[in-house]
């Protein structure tokens, strides 16, 4: 994209029509040097394609031609004369398919042909687009009713001048597959024909739009291959790390492996005169973990030159102020508490004490899970320009939109002086939702007054990621005559960085099954802790689901009853957790999914001595989703998970190719996670570097998914986090029925098992 100053400079007479065109329409004058302050327009060089305008609101009747005779209806949508339908996908892209979700939900609304669309990645402006963020599941959640709108919007403008140039009512006319048509008449005009006259039309007042029923979907709910597909399996598509600038140099950082470590010396001198290194200094930064640490920038000819240059560096690192956090102490301190309550009550829900006191069985178990990485394939990086007052961005960031501010009040710049170009994530899981990477691939570029691409290697992600944190449960609860579940216990114990609040992904706010239950507590005691930690798929969900789900099978299999039977009767009659809030669990659609996850894996059936099943259920990020884990255990503890059943009510699904992908997904890197992923953190210093003593799954050990949904008519939700949460617990509760070896900690190599290959 061309950067402000190339179009304030532009003689360029294509542009200055463009700019006339807007007046015109919005009877207001447009400077070009005003064009990125205002901050409604931007302006794209697209090779062979003319001229892009987007703009979000703008007064009615302010629509424009592109120069190359590209029509503009909103922001999303660009309709060409010879019928091709451009539209901008606003969300960053990191392999869970919203950059075809997007289209797929305009052209639905747009009754477009999809053989005739074509996918760009929108450019980074919040004013335009809105939320341009990834994570949490909410793209699909938040960007819903805006996407059906812009489709909407462009179809009603397109049938205006359709009913002009026939004559007749509009009532009369149907659109399908780009094409206007009059039954009556069997009269038709394709959008490419209509596109002219209906872009200078006034935009119609939302309130107006007619937004197509399920019913008469025709595109949505179909398996659609992503639009990058192609792309991405010949190694064509661009990542960050293979972005490329003229006159670009290359650059490493280096911080204290300690968090709050600061460069004390180093040698500077030496590394300036290796083979390749243009220059190396210190960089003090401003104490902020999310921004920018003290380290040692090394800036070379070649990313291969500054790699070698960083392992030479000697330094001295003051850790006056730097963490002292040690995993195995906090794992005495949280063992030492068991049978404890904590100093906070997160949840007090009737008499608990009483209802222990006078259940007829009381079961107690403590559980823990590990810090663990993101660890995504593609480490971080970021190319990052400072020039002419303008601080420019090549970044795989998740959340370009949350950056912006945050980088001006930094830099001291107007917002509309920060530009980020966002580029294809090799990964995320919200790691990239933080963008340290970004604040130092800019201060280095300031040094240096050139374009640099900054790489981190994969020692530096280990080192320097914002983990998931790890935790504590020391559970109590109690069973009436029955077998019932009538109380519920639990002492949670995780950590702080300000010593009141959890650090990221730590908190409690979806506990299940506590609020279906008449008697609930919940106390927390908080560790200090300095190492950096932040949202990892499905925060809070991840861990704290493995050792609910595992605690309430350990409590089914006292009571001597079928653990499905046990799930249900929690349920209980069909109805909203929060009556009013549709983001809540609905415990209908719990069931529902719960039992067709055990009809789909066929529970009950019999099963060979040392094979098992095993269910659980978990709702999170509006997602009500239940597994069914078939497992068999050897005499030696060689684990394999022959198939995975998945069941979800995530609303109507969109993109069915898309939405089984990320089941299978989730399940896989759930998998691969519990089987023998762990952070271990001594002297504030990160043990693992690299995969060899980070053992990502491989893919013999990859079982079958199957992944089924339930079509339901609620709002339709993302589906790349809720799918995660019941893995390790189905896994763990099929691996006690199997062997009668339960799982308390995380991950299994803990207890000796081992995952082996479940293909062939």
């Amino acid at each position: 994209m061309l950067a402000p100053r190339t179009i304030q400079n532009s003689g360029d007479r294509s542009v200055r029509e463009l700019i006339e065109a807007v007046e015109a329409a919005s009877e207001k004058p447009i400077f070009a040097k005003d064009l990125a302050r205002r901050g409604f327009l931007k302006i794209t060089g697209l090779a062979g394609a003319g001229l892009v305008l987007a703009f979000s609101t703008l007064p009615r009747g302010a629509s424009a031609q592109g120069a190359g005779g590209e029509n503009i209806f909103n922001a999303f949508i660009r309709i060409a004369p010879d019928g091709e339908i451009l539209i901008y996908s606003k969300a960053p892209e990191i392999g869970q398919g919203i950059k075809t979700v997007f289209p797929m939900i305009i052209t639905e609304e747009l009754d477009g042909d999809w053989s005739d669309v074509r996918v760009e990645q929108a450019p980074i402006n919040p004013e335009v687009y809105g939320r341009q963020t990834a994570g949490g599941s909410n793209s699909i959640v938040q960007g819903w009713t805006q996407h059906r709108q812009a489709g909407a919007t462009a179809r009603a403008m397109l049938t205006s001048v359709a009913a002009q140039r026939l004559g007749v009512p509009e009532s009369e006319l149907t659109a399908e597959n780009s094409v206007v048509m009059h039954a009556a008449s069997n009269r038709r005009l394709s959008y490419g024909e209509l596109a002219v006259e209906a872009a200078m039309l006034p935009m119609p007042d939302p309130e107006t739009l007619r937004l197509k029923p399920r019913a008469d979907w025709k595109l949505l709910g179909t398996r659609v291959p992503r639009v990058d597909n192609h792309a991405v399996v010949t190694g064509t598509e661009t990542y960050g790390i293979d972005q490329v600038l003229p006159n670009m140099v290359y650059a490493t950082y280096t911080k204290c492996p300690a968090v709050g470590g600061r460069v004390a010396s180093a040698n500077i001198d030496a590394l300036k005169s290796m083979s390749g290194v243009r220059d190396a200094f210190i960089i003090e930064g401003n104490g902020n973990e999310a921004q920018l640490m003290s380290g040692i920038a090394i800036v070379a000819n070649s990313t291969w030159a500054a790699i070698k240059a960083k392992r030479a560096i000697d330094v001295d690192w003051d850790e006056s102020d730097a963490a002292k956090d040690s995993w195995s102490g906090a794992m005495q301190q949280a063992n030492a508490l068991a049978g404890t309550e904590g100093p906070e009550t997160l949840f007090n829900i009737g008499d608990t004490a009483a209802a222990l006191g006078s259940a007829a069985e009381v079961m107690t178990a403590s559980y823990d899970y590990p810090f663990v990485s993101h660890a995504p394939l593609e480490p971080q990086n970021c190319t990052a320009w400072f020039h002419d007052g303008i601080a420019e961005f090549w970044a795989p960031t998740q959340s370009g939109d949350r950056i912006l501010p945050q980088m001006a009040e930094w830099l001291g710049l107007p917002v509309d002086r920060v530009i980020i170009h966002q580029g294809r994530a090799g990964g995320g899981f919200g790691r990239r939702l933080l963008n340290d990477f970004m604040f130092e691939a800019i201060e280095i570029s300031r040094r240096v007054d050139a374009p640099v691409k900054l790489q981190w290697t994969r020692e530096d992600d280990f080192a320097h990621d914002f983990y998931r944190v790890g935790g504590f449960h020391h559970f109590k609860a109690g069973l009436d005559d029955a077998g019932k579940l009538i109380a519920w216990d639990d002492h949670f114990i995780s950590f702080t960085n300000d010593g009141e609040s959890t650090v990221a992904g730590g908190d409690f706010r979806h506990f299940q099954p506590g609020p279906l239950l008449d008697n609930f507590h919940v106390t927390q005691t908080l560790l200090p802790l300095k190492t950096r930690c932040g949202p990892w798929r499905a925060p809070r969900s991840n861990a704290i689901a493995f050792a609910e789900q595992s605690f309430l099978h350990e409590l089914s299999t006292r009571a001597g009853r079928d653990h499905l039977e046990f799930l249900l009767e929690i349920m209980g009659e069909p109805r909203w957790l929060e009556p009013g809030n549709r983001g809540a669990l609905n415990t209908g659609r719990a069931a529902g999914v719960i039992r067709l996850a055990a009809e789909q894996a066929g529970w009950g059936r019999e099963m060979p001595e040392g094979r098992a099943l095993g269910l659980s259920f978990y709702f999170c990020h509006n997602g009500h989703v239940a597994e069914v884990a078939e497992v068999s255990v050897d005499a030696t503890r060689n684990v394999t998970v022959h198939k995975v059943t998945v069941a979800a009510d995530i609303g109507p699904v969109l993109n069915m190719s898309g939405a089984e992908t990320q089941g299978q997904g989730a399940v896989m890197d759930g998998l691969s996670t519990m089987q023998g992923l762990e952070v271990t953190i001594e002297d504030g210093r990160v043990q693992q570097g690299n995969f060899d003593n980070y053992p990502i799954m491989r893919i013999a050990g990859a079982p079958e998914v199957d992944v089924h949904f339930i079509q339901s008519d609620f709002n339709p939700t993302g589906f790349g986090e809720p799918a995660l949460p019941p893995l390790a617990p189905a896994v763990c509760n099929a691996i006690f029925t199997a062997s009668g070896i339960r799982i308390r900690s995380l991950p299994l190599t803990k207890s000796n098992f081992t995952l082996i290959a479940s293909l062939g």
